[in-house]
Order: C-alpha cells, then sequence, then structure tokens
C-alpha cells in the first residue's frame, strides 16, 4: 500500500476524531478565558490578597482547559482512567521530589489566608526589614531602605518572629540642650515645630518630653509617627529643623567637656 493510500485512510479513519479534539480544545480555551473573566469580576469584589486572587484565577482557568483536553482525549479513543492514575502516581512522585518547593507553596498559602502582613507594611524578620513589595506562593519580597530586594523563600517565614510596623513608623530622635535652659518654652516650640511639619502625622500625636538627665545636659527626647515612606527623609528633615530652630532661639546644645587639673605642675 501506497503512503498516499496510507494517509487517505488515516484521515479517514480518524479524521472526524481529530478535528472533534481540536474543536474540543479550542473551546475549553474560550471557556477558560471567559469563565476567568467572570471569575475575575467576582473576586475583585471580595475582601482577597491580590496573591490569592491570582491563585485562584489560574486554578480555574487550568482547570477548564484539564477538563478540555480529557474530553479531547476521550474524543480521540483514549482510555482517560489509566491515564488519570499515572498522572496521580506521577504527581506524588514529584510531590517527593519536590517537597522544598511544595513546603513554600503551603507556607504561602498560609501566610495569605492568616495575612501576618500585607503589602505595603513594613515588617523585620529572620534579621532584615523593609517594606513588603509583594507577596507571592513561593516568595515574599521586602523593598529595604536602601533600595535594594530582600527575597525570603515563604518556608522561613512561617513560625518565625515577625514584627510588623504596619503602615506607619515611630522616629526616635533625641537632643541634648543645657541645664539653663527654660525647658517648658523650648517643648512648646518642639511640639509646635514638629506638629508643623508635613510628613509627620498628627494621630498618633507626637511624644515629645525629657527623656533623661546627663552629665553636661538635659535629654529631650522626639518621637513624632510618619508614614513608612517618609522615615528616611522625615528623620533628616526633622533632625535639621531642630537643630536650626533651637540655634534661632539662643539654646545653648552643650557637648561633652573634659577639665584637667595640675595638682603638681613641677
Amino acid at each position: 500500500m501506497s503512503l498516499a493510500n496510507l494517509v487517505t485512510q488515516y484521515i479517514v479513519q480518524y479524521g472526524f476524531r481529530i478535528m472533534g479534539a481540536i474543536l474540543v480544545v479550542v473551546a475549553a480555551l474560550f471557556v477558560a478565558k471567559s469563565v476567568g473573566r467572570l471569575f475575575e469580576r467576582w473576586l475583585n469584589e471580595q475582601d482577597l490578597e491580590p496573591p490569592l486572587r491570582l491563585l485562584l484565577l489560574r486554578l480555574v482557568k487550568a482547570l477548564v482547559v484539564i477538563l478540555g483536553l480529557l474530553i479531547a482525549l476521550d474524543q480521540l479513543g483514549l482510555q482517560i482512567a489509566p491515564l488519570v492514575a499515572g498522572l496521580g502516581v506521577a504527581g506524588l512522585g514529584m510531590g517527593l521530589a519536590l517537597q522544598g518547593v511544595l513546603s513554600n507553596v503551603v507556607a504561602g498559602l498560609s501566610i495569605i489566608f492568616t495575612k501576618p502582613y500585607r503589602v505595603g507594611e513594613h515588617v523585620s524578620l529572620l534579621g532584615v526589614h523593609g517594606d513588603v513589595a509583594k507577596i507571592d506562593i513561593f516568595t515574599t519580597t521586602l523593598m529595604h531602605p536602601d533600595h535594594s530586594r530582600i527575597v525570603i523563600p515563604n518556608r522561613k517565614v512561617v513560625g518565625e518572629i515577625l514584627h510588623n510596623f504596619g503602615t506607619i513608623r515611630q522616629l526616635d530622635l533625641s537632643i541634648g540642650v543645657s541645664y539653663r535652659t527654660d525647658i517648658d518654652t523650648t517643648l512648646r516650640v518642639l511640639r509646635d515645630l514638629v506638629s508643623r511639619h508635613p510628613k509627620v502625622l498628627q494621630d498618633p500625636a507626637p511624644m515629645i518630653g525629657i527623656a533623661g538627665f546627663a552629665d553636661s545636659s538635659i535629654t529631650l527626647s522626639i518621637r513624632p509617627w510618619v508614614q513608612v515612606a517618609s522615615v528616611g527623609a522625615a528623620h533628616i528633615e526633622l533632625n535639621q529643623a531642630i537643630l536650626q530652630r533651637l540655634q534661632s532661639d539662643g539654646v545653648d546644645i552643650p557637648f561633652p567637656q573634659r577639665e584637667v587639673r595640675l595638682l603638681n605642675p613641677s
């Protein structure tokens, strides 16, 4: 039998099945896209984290496509039950081989559902700190104040001590003034200066008062609240504004001194 006859016989015998399988796959892709669009619209109305929305959307699309592929294989005359069983065994083997990856996925889902932190919050864990820039299924990405990125596997996060600063942070500024200073007036000036600064939040209110007594100065503590994104700039601007204001008001800012006496100059 010639090659042309074989091809013709194959097309006649399986052509309609192949065309039917292709149509089923195309229809499955179209349905997955349509269902995904509707499901995404419903997800946007729910109070869910963006990574969880993306995961659920991908799962729904994948399930529709997989269902379409199974129907297409059945259309071609293949037995689906042995194939499903084989996929189950293969999945078990892959799961054992990818335990680390799967642990990251489970930890990622735990983070997304329990919400120990959200995107935009400042956190400290595992000896590092930064703003949460992205939460994926596998990793959490922090943006460090020096604009470098810290990528942490999710399995390292779950079970560790986490310090979540939220979206605001409290600055810890201090300055020493002379014991001859009018403390009430100086504190009133500082409260007015700090409260007028554009980066300082009014709620919670700044904490300003006497922090301690040094050998040659009274230590004043200035602790305002600012947005996480403004921490660095606010720290520098407030230090400069406080120094300039106290100097212009003639407030004495002492520095450490030592007096040396020679008891026997000879």
